[in-house]
């Protein structure tokens, strides 16, 4: 039972990330699930056909069926064991070879949309571009003290993607974020030397100084310009060094402009 569950987490984590569009299977007849047994039947069956939802255009659903039929009654198999492990070698390799296809392809989508928006945003008269590619607008000015590398920083702030995709907020979680200066992303690290405490702008964020052809995973592919309002509320001390052996404050859920 182990081994089952194993294959289907391994099946999913491999191949979730991929979508194929192939047309949907012509569903049984619903089916009353009454004994323990059919209702464990039936969970690993669901379980199983789900993990392999995103691959159905390589799959016969019957094969499926008879493999798993042959295996449970212990069947002579139709390929021996060697066979099989090479089949499905292969085919993680086509995968793989298919979802490093995919990233590349969305990664330059996404640096000549970055540089379209960029060129035509800086020709804004509100918008001010920096030495390192860095845009921003001024939404208001604020008359604190300006926050250094060094400094811990407390922001309210909103990111988006160029379509208007939002990916964070600290607004929508009602609590401001306490972060570090130099531990953040390079453009957030310099727009925030940028600001007076009080203040609130609008940057543009081009992808170097973001997350760079990585992306960070979830909304934020690779080479995503972002779009960040940020609000500076103050600069708050650097928590002070902790004896050995005194308990550790927990982190705060890191946001997608951490490192």
């Amino acid at each position: 039972m182990k081994r089952i569950f194993a294959v289907l987490t391994l099946l999913f984590i491999a191949l979730s990330p991929l979508s194929c569009g192939a047309g949907k299977e012509e569903a049984p007849a619903p089916k009353e699930l009454k004994s323990d047994t059919e209702k464990l039947g039936y969970a690993i069956g669901l379980e199983l056909g789900t993990s392999l939802k995103s691959i159905r255009e390589e799959v016969d659903l019957g094969m499926i069926t008879q493999g798993l039929t042959d295996g449970f009654n212990g069947a002579p198999p139709l390929m021996p064991p060697e066979k099989a492990a090479e089949v499905k070698t292969q085919f993680l390799v086509k995968m793989q070879e298919k979802k490093t296809q995919e990233i590349k392809e969305l990664a330059e989508k996404n640096k000549q949309q970055g540089a379209d928006f960029l060129a035509k945003n800086k020709t804004k008269k509100d918008v001010v571009t920096t030495a390192s590619g860095l845009q921003y607008t001024v939404l208001q000015e604020g008359t604190g003290a300006q926050p250094k590398n060094t400094d811990n920083v407390k922001v309210h702030y909103r990111g988006s993607l160029l379509d208007g995709t939002e990916f964070d907020s600290s607004y929508k979680r009602n609590e401001p974020a306490v972060f570090p200066v130099e531990g953040l992303i390079p453009g957030w690290g310099e727009a925030l030397q940028l600001m007076k405490v009080g203040s609130k702008y609008r940057f543009f964020i081009p992808a170097e100084l973001a997350y760079g052809e990585q992306g960070a995973g979830g909304a934020i592919g690779p080479n995503s310009t972002l779009d960040f309002e940020v609000e500076l509320l103050g600069i708050e001390k650097p928590a002070e060094p902790q004896a050995p052996g005194a308990p550790q404050a927990a982190p705060q859920s890191a946001p997608a402009t951490g490192k």
